[in-house]
């Protein structure tokens, strides 16, 4: 199948329904293998599933380098989201420090530029909200950056309210990128309202909670060292089995449609509405014909209504990140 097309924003922004998280190629999810993670990115072309995500802390610097060695002669089959905001020194992130002033924002859009092979970026987001820079300095310098030609649409991830609105003041963002899922709903009473009113696209990330989604999970302790979900407390004792059980019902619908629990979840965000566009992660072609795959699930209002109540926010146990990460999310 070939998959459908998406507007994201009012500014022209146009891109494949469902997108691909590249991060779990570099880093997060254990050790990747170049030649598969590259096959996965062409296979992506051949499907249409055409939007890309990365970020330079991926790594960091080595996911967008892995894009830049797989697209190159194809920049042009692809949208390309990347992010700055974060502190990298030596090579390495320096741990919830973030920077997001404007001749950071600028040097970071040059290292991008130069590892991703390519004379601009598609979609460039401010990746954690910057206590110490007013959001207005942020847009501003994106919008002289978009002036340049070497930016071309605007974004926020894990932005709250206030900073959507005085953001968008300045220059128009296209695309809140937020965590948002079955599992995790909290951008449902305030943030969404605010995208819709002020026409502004959501890219969930980790649409399959990390893989809990997917029915193919383990406790926190069976995972390799490396892999981010050793350190989730969803995936930790107790809430690890208060989870299990409230994701029985996507297995179910699941089962009952002749489909994969994560296939259900991500047609349960594409049924959310035509201006939501969920990015799942993987590393292999295997699982991206599956999450393309479910682009052409059809789920009905009893089937919606019997998911959003099963995984109802109450029914999730434990906090989606730990503390640290937690604090960085502008909520």
């Amino acid at each position: 199948m070939t998959l459908t097309k998406r507007k994201l924003g009012t500014q022209g922004l146009t891109v494949s329904a469902i997108g691909l998280g590249c991060m779990g190629m570099s880093q997060a999810y254990g050790p990747a293998d170049e030649a598969e993670s590259i096959a996965t990115l062409h296979r992506a072309i051949e499907l249409g599933c055409n939007f890309l995500d990365t970020a330079e802390v991926y790594g960091p610097f080595a996911n967008e380098e892995l894009l830049g060695r797989a697209l190159k002669g194809r920049r042009e089959e692809v949208v390309i989201a990347t992010k700055f905001g974060f502190r990298i020194e030596g090579g390495k992130m320096v741990r919830s420090e973030r920077d997001s002033r404007p001749e950071h924002i600028r040097q970071a859009v040059e290292g991008s530029l130069g590892r991703l092979g390519t004379h601009y970026i598609d979609l460039l987001y401010q990746h954690r909200i910057d206590p110490a820079v007013p959001i207005e300095e942020v847009a501003g310098t994106v919008a002289d950056l978009v002036s340049q030609g070497k930016v071309r649409f605007f974004g926020l991830s894990e932005a709250g309210v206030a900073n959507i609105r005085r953001a968008h003041a300045v220059h128009p963002v296209s695309v809140l990128q937020s965590e948002y899922s079955l599992w995790e709903r909290n951008l449902e009473a305030d943030v969404i309202p605010v995208l819709r009113e002020l026409g502004i696209g959501l890219v969930p990330f980790s649409p399959l909670g990390r893989g809990f989604l997917t029915g193919e999970v383990k406790r926190a302790e069976d995972y390799p060292e490396g892999d981010f979900r050793r350190n989730d407390p969803r995936y930790q004792g107790s809430n690890y089995d208060a989870n299990v059980r409230a994701a029985h019902t996507v297995r179910d619908i699941a089962a009952a449609a002749h489909a994969k629990p994560g296939q259900i979840a991500l047609a349960w965000l594409l049924h959310k509405g035509a201006d939501i566009v969920p990015i799942p992660g993987t590393k292999r072609r295997q699982y991206l014909e599956e999450n393309v795959a479910a682009a052409s699930l059809q789920l009905d209002a009893t089937q919606m209504q019997a998911l959003d109540d099963a995984l109802a926010p109450g029914k999730i146990s434990g906090q989606r990140y730990g503390a640290t990460m937690m604090a960085m999310v502008d909520r």
